[in-house]
């Protein structure tokens, strides 16, 4: 394949009420945590005070050498912290074996981190193995993760890093950090290493696999258009690890803390609004699809019938291949059986901000949407992302949901543990 492609509390499973999916995440508290190194005299990271909801994506962003990296760090305890508390679930790990915490949390990082001379399977199965797992069992779960990750155990398990593409080997490094099923899923600058292309399809994968396993995430980026289309929060740092604002993405579009804030979202606070929103939550047009190698001719006609403009040319398994209008028909007299490499496609899971990138390269003004496996299932126009700017500078700061903890002071309180329920509580 290419590269196309909350809870009760704190630490308990639950189901959220809004996808019915079980959460699988725990909860995690910074409390008071410091970093200090020798011979300096400012911390690295000043007395954190930071709550994670169980189950959500958590974004760090801010400018470099902020501290972010160190703060992410210092969850799984690469980075010892000087001062303070980290607490996961309800077991404060602060003090536990750093190597058996960090068997309980996946990390990915850039490239994926992958052990060159280890294949696939071989890298997946590290930490499984570590903690005692069968053979029997390891395989199966090597397995059941490739599939997670849309990658044919058939055809990859066996491969070496060298022999996978870029997002290929960031792919097998999600799944081996979710190899032994950990409920904290940390990613420092994850797709960093990627073209934009491709970051985008990971993006995209991400939020795939978020939609089934329910982890809590904590991802590192200096990226804010990463952070707003991934986060379901984001921390915005400045140096020392100082939180300048931590809220959900739309509050922090459409109410900035600080000037600080601001310039770091940068211009077009309501185009960004557009990676809120995904291609399956507005209305999509239908379009006439015919299966390839058949009659050109027969094609046009129904087209022109129906009193549309394109066909859409798809595969054995409903997949688009080419976009002809009707004058390329005309010059036609048997339909493309290949895949046109230039063909306006976006998946339904993509944001309307790609979809936007996607139609403006179209000559047709528009973009195909794919679902599962990469069936065909509609058209998204430029006049359907235009309605959902427009429908976004009005909904702009009207959703009052309250922020979990995050300060340089005080101590952690009790919050619900997703939005959902925040909201449901009032």
């Amino acid at each position: 394949m290419s590269d196309i492609a909350p809870a009760d509390s704190a630490g308990d499973h639950a189901t959220s009420p809004a996808a019915g999916v079980e959460i699988t995440g725990k909860a995690i508290r910074l409390d008071g945590v410091t970093k200090r190194y020798a011979g300096q005299e400012t911390p690295a990271v000043d007395g954190i005070t930071l709550e994670i909801p169980a189950g959500q994506v958590v974004m760090l962003v801010g400018p470099s050498g902020c501290g972010k990296t160190t703060t992410l760090k210092m969850i799984n305890r690469l980075i010892e912290p000087t001062e303070g508390r980290i607490i996961l679930g309800d077991e404060d790990v602060t003090a536990i074996n750093g190597d058996d915490l960090r068997r309980r949390i996946g990390y990915v990082i850039q490239a994926g981190g992958l052990f060159p001379h280890m294949t696939v399977a071989q890298n997946i199965a590290l930490v499984p193995k570590m903690l005692g797992w069968s053979k029997e069992r390891v395989d199966k779960r090597i397995d059941e993760l490739l599939d997670l990750v849309s990658l044919d155990p058939a055809d990859y398990r066996d491969r070496y890093p060298r022999e996978l593409s870029g997002g290929q080997q960031q792919r097998v490094g999600v799944a081996r950090a979710l190899a032994a099923d950990p409920p904290v899923l940390l990613m420092d600058e994850p797709f960093g290493a990627v073209d934009p292309i491709t970051r985008q399809r990971l993006q995209d994968e991400l939020l795939r696999i978020q939609q089934e396993v329910r982890k809590t995430i904590v991802i590192v980026t200096h990226d804010f258009d990463e952070a707003v289309k991934l986060g379901d929060w984001i921390v915005v740092f400045r140096e020392g690890a100082q939180i300048v604002q931590y809220d959900t993405p739309e509050r922090i579009l459409a109410e900035p803390a600080d000037e600080f804030v601001e310039n770091f979202i940068g211009s077009g606070a309501g185009l960004k609004q557009l990676s809120l929103r995904r291609v399956n939550e507005v209305e999509l047009a239908d379009a006439i699809t015919v299966p390839a190698g058949g009659d050109a001719a027969e094609a046009k006609a129904r087209a022109e019938s129906e009193k549309h403009g394109h066909v859409v040319v798809t595969d054995q398994r409903g997949r688009p291949l080419a976009w002809p209008s009707l004058r390329a028909l005309g010059r036609m007299t048997t339909l493309p059986t290949t895949l046109d490499p230039s063909l306006p496609v976006i998946g339904a899971r993509a944001t309307l901000n790609d979809a936007l990138d996607t139609m403006l390269v179209s000559s047709a003004g528009a973009a195909l949407v794919t679902g599962r496996g990469g069936a065909f299932v509609g058209v998204i126009d430029v006049e359907t992302v235009m309605d959902a700017i427009t429908a976004a500078r009005t909904a702009m700061g009207e959703r009052a949901t309250d922020a979990p903890v995050g300060t340089n002071t005080g101590v952690i309180g009790t919050i619900p543990a997703s939005p959902t329920e925040r909201a449901v509580d009032g």
